[in-house]
This record gives C-alpha cells, structure tokens and sequence, in this order.
C-alpha cells in the first residue's frame, strides 16, 4: 500500500469556502469525476461515500455517468463482494 499524500489546506481558504472538509473531498470528488479524471470508484473513495451515496449525488449534480472498463470491473468485484 502507496503511503498517503497530504494535502494542506489554508484554513481562512476553507473558511472562505464555507465548507467542511468532507464537502471539500465531496466537491474535488465531483469536479474530477466530472472532468473524466478519476473513475466513479476512485471518487467515491475521495469523497468519503459508498458507491450508491456518491452516484445519488453526481445524479442530483446532473453529471451523467462514466461508464467503461474499469467500472464495470469494480461493480463486478462489488457484485462478487455481495455474494
């Protein structure tokens, strides 16, 4: 396992967000999914969620989903997981 990164965060800047830091990780979570940058399960990670939690909220956001290889093969391990 790859150690974690830290990402530090001037706390006016968060403030000034009017944001938690879990609504932090929500919104780069979202902005990255988005952007095509990360796949739905990896920004579902980021943000903190489970995979239904985090694709209820790219649906009321209206980001239509990504779906190729590397999703179907983590609702595949998903599906195996609940077997």
């Amino acid at each position: 396992m790859e150690p974690e990164t830290i990402l530090t965060i001037p706390k006016d800047i968060l403030e000034s967000s009017r944001l938690s830091v879990d609504e932090l990780k929500q919104e780069l979570a979202v902005s990255l999914y988005a952007q095509g940058r990360l796949s739905i399960g990896k920004a579902r990670e980021l943000a903190g969620m489970s995979l239904a939690s985090f694709r209820h909220l790219l649906a009321a956001r209206q980001i239509p989903p990504h779906y190729g290889e590397e999703e179907l093969e983590e609702d595949l391990e998903t599906l195996d997981g609940l077997a």
